[in-house]
């Protein structure tokens, strides 16, 4: 056990899960030696691929304002901690949890930068672990500490997680169910894969592209070809080859560093290109496809990106239900389930949840809010005073009732109403 692990007076009363399992020492020092091959570091396998970590992928344009979008659209939803009372679900503003989910899980971190990193680490490393940190005195709930990204060794068998974070100063081995582990895509359901894992093929193109197009910017346009001379010409042997390499090297050096355009060239001697150019290679078109297979990994609409594709008012409608419904709500729904599953007992299921206020999406698009607030009161699911509120307006006279609209019937009232009509038209009683 590291000796600072120790020195944290909040871990003198945590769990001991190396002392609480059931396995024997050797069977520990064994799954130990053997965890670098079977465990799963946070964020090892972007830098495997990538080189130098996500800073790489994020110099792309598209990865960046994807990471960015979805970071900050969780971000912007409160996350509330309800309490079951009298059948409703109400917010517990008394609960130390809902403080810390909305406004500080962390000493350092508000709840806004608190979520934006948990969504980077998902999407950037696949994984995101936070320990709950209890108050040793009070034993209520103290903080939520996010590790830093390749703190944390995951053993997938054992289901177990250690620790080595001195940032937080969180160190030790921890079970399963002791850490709120937030995956991203899983296809064994232990550990998540990041997005940028399998889009490596694609973000290594658009890197490419971007080196490329810095280039072509930097010279000019790099010229390539070959130097000949006549084939006819022969008996110059060494001499001659060591003279076409010369001139190949003038060239070089008159085209891009000199930067000159147009050059001469003495003798027989002709030159040949055999670089294509930006409209053969149709360069731009190619770094089109490239941001739109990037949107396409992280279910992102291109115009999410500021693509410029023929967008009109019901497709782009369409595209943020599409987002809302498909790419940010399953997120949404794994962490609220995550974090039921590992703050809150198995005894208060039913009682207790956690959900995000999704209706903070629509808070900035004034016209669809207002149109939900008119169907909401139109079908009598709130009451005028109830909107007001959530507008902090002040209650008005008369406005705690429910209004329903006269618009529809059912079929029982609209077969008496034709029988009164036929009674009426002809006199009868």
């Amino acid at each position: 056990m590291n000796f600072l692990y120790w020195l944290n007076p909040v871990n003198w009363f945590r769990r001991d899960t190396e002392s609480s399992e059931t396995t024997t020492t050797t069977t520990t020092t064994a799954a130990s030696s053997s965890s670098s091959e079977r465990s799963v570091r946070s964020g090892y396998s972007l830098w495997q691929l990538l080189g130098g970590g996500d800073s790489t992928a994020l110099n792309i344009a598209t990865v960046y304002r994807c990471v960015q979008l979805l970071s900050e659209s969780v971000a912007n939803l409160p996350l509330m901690y309800m309490r079951r009372r009298e059948g409703l679900f109400v917010e517990d503003y008394n609960s130390r949890l809902h403080y810390l989910l909305t406004v500080q899980p962390d000493k350092a971190l508000s709840a806004y930068d608190f979520w934006v990193l948990v969504v980077q680490q998902v999407l950037l490393t696949g994984n995101a672990y936070i320990v709950p940190i209890y108050n040793t005195a009070t034993m209520e709930l103290d903080r939520l500490a996010l590790c830093g990204r390749g703190t944390v060794n995951h053993d997938i068998y054992a289901d177990t997680y250690e620790v080595n974070d001195e940032v937080n100063g969180i160190y030790g081995k921890y079970r399963e169910d002791e850490i709120v582990h937030i995956k991203g895509m899983s296809v064994n359901g232990k550990e998540g894969l990041s997005v940028l894992r399998y889009a490596s093929l694609t973000i290594s193109i658009a890197d490419t592209g971007d080196k490329e197009t810095l280039s072509r910017f930097a010279t000019g346009g790099n010229v390539k070809g070959i130097v000949s001379n006549d084939k006819s010409v022969r008996g110059f042997g060494e001499l001659q080859d060591e003279e076409l390499d010369n001139m190949a090297t003038s060239l070089d050096e008159r085209f891009n560093a000199l930067g000159e355009h147009i050059v001469g060239m003495y003798g027989d001697s002709t030159f040949t290109q055999i670089s294509m150019s930006s409209a053969d290679m149709q360069f731009l078109e190619s770094r089109k496809f490239t941001v739109r297979e990037i949107c396409r990994f992280f279910g992102v609409h291109p115009s999410f990106v500021f693509d410029d594709t023929s967008n009109n008012y019901k497709s782009a409608e369409m595209a943020n239900v599409a987002f809302l419904s498909n790419t940010l709500n399953p997120l949404l729904r794994r962490i609220e389930v995550e974090l039921l599953r590992k703050l809150v007992a198995p005894s208060l299921y039913g009682k207790r949840k956690f959900q995000f206020d999704r209706r903070g999406l629509y808070a900035c698009d004034l016209e669809s809010r207002v149109r939900w607030q008119q169907n909401a009161l139109a079908v009598g699911l709130y009451t005028p005073n109830e909107l007001r509120q959530e507008e902090n307006k002040p209650a008005v006279e008369g406005g705690d009732s429910l209004f329903l609209s006269a618009n529809l019937k059912s079929l029982k009232e609209f077969n008496q109403a034709q029988k009164a009509q036929k009674i009426d038209e002809n006199g009868e009683e």
